[in-house]
């Protein structure tokens, strides 16, 4: 198993009851303008550091959470229960309600720590659905809610649809393993050729320094218990992206869950040449500059 050397950043631990949870941070570059904090909320099958302060040989600004810290934000991101370093002793599944509790304990420690009240939020997958459900039940800590690969019915989601056809074995055990086939997989099932080899390898490479399985929680959830949030509750601005050739996130079901958002600063964006896992894609600087315009747009001075 290769060993990753992570670099750059401070490790931090919270509690949740019994459970220890990781987390990540890259501090916001002194020489520039402060710009915010931002909580990188990770998806199913992998941890937050592989996600979010990816290093590739040959490929600049890999790490999303280096990106924007050199650009003035303070960057977080943990793993949750169940996931990379965080505690896996519980006999649950770590579904997506659990992983909201776990932004609840972690964005409590970083406002204790730092005075930070308010985070803008950037989930990918289940972990859109985790931070969605976390606006939902805290919008006093949100100030701006990115939802990338998002699902909310699963109307349309051809994934999600093969998806269920192990919905029986999943339900049955609280883990499912993972190897470098699957992380392969991520990547071939929707559009192959939108990520390059030596980001998928690395990739994989980062994902199994930390894990050989994964919760099967947000499987069950996405496969049998959608939907799990309500737009009509999620009152913060924000941001829906969904990749051209994404097989989770069905773009009617994502246009009926954006119409119902009642915050009227909200955005929607369709990111082309790009499938599922946008920061390991070939056009993840696409994925980046979205992301930092609607982050750092200025609070309208006008509102009727």
């Amino acid at each position: 198993m290769p060993h990753i050397n992570w670099t750059g950043g401070d490790e931090h631990w919270t509690q949740k009851g019994d459970v220890k949870l990781f987390l990540w941070n890259k501090k916001a570059n002194p020489s520039v303008p402060f710009a915010g904090t931002i909580f990188f909320v990770h998806g199913s099958s992998m941890a937050s550091q592989p996600t979010f302060d990816l290093t590739v040989p040959g490929r600049p600004d890999s790490s999303a959470m280096q990106w924007f810290a050199d650009r003035g934000f303070d960057t977080w991101t943990m793993d949750h229960e169940g996931y990379g370093r965080s505690s896996k002793h519980r006999d649950i599944n770590s579904d997506i309600s659990n992983g909201a509790d776990d932004l609840a304990a972690g964005t409590a420690y970083i406002t204790q720590l730092t005075g930070t009240k308010q985070f803008m939020l950037y989930g990918i997958s289940s972990g859109a659905l985790r931070a969605a459900l976390f606006a939902q039940r805290h919008p006093d800590r949100v100030s701006k809610l990115a939802l990338d690969a998002f699902v909310w019915t699963g109307e349309g989601s051809h994934t999600l649809e093969n998806r269920r056809k192990k919905l029986a074995d999943y339900i049955k055990l609280n883990r499912r393993p993972i190897d470098r086939a699957f992380v392969q997989s991520i990547f071939d099932r929707d559009h192959p050729g939108t990520a390059d080899d030596a980001t998928i390898s690395a990739f994989a490479d980062a994902i199994l320094t930390l894990d050989d399985s994964m919760p099967t929680g947000t499987y069950v959830d996405m496969c049998s218990k959608l939907p799990v949030v309500d737009p009509e509750k999620i009152n913060v601005p924000t941001i829906v992206l969904r990749g051209e050739f994404d097989g989770i996130a069905g773009l009617d079901d994502l246009i009926e869950f954006y119409k119902k958002l009642p915050h009227t600063n909200k955005q929607f964006s369709i990111m082309k040449g790009i499938s599922h896992a946008s920061f390991q894609q070939k056009n993840y600087k696409m994925v980046y500059h979205i992301l930092h315009s609607y982050y750092t747009m200025p609070d309208p001075i006008y509102v009727a």
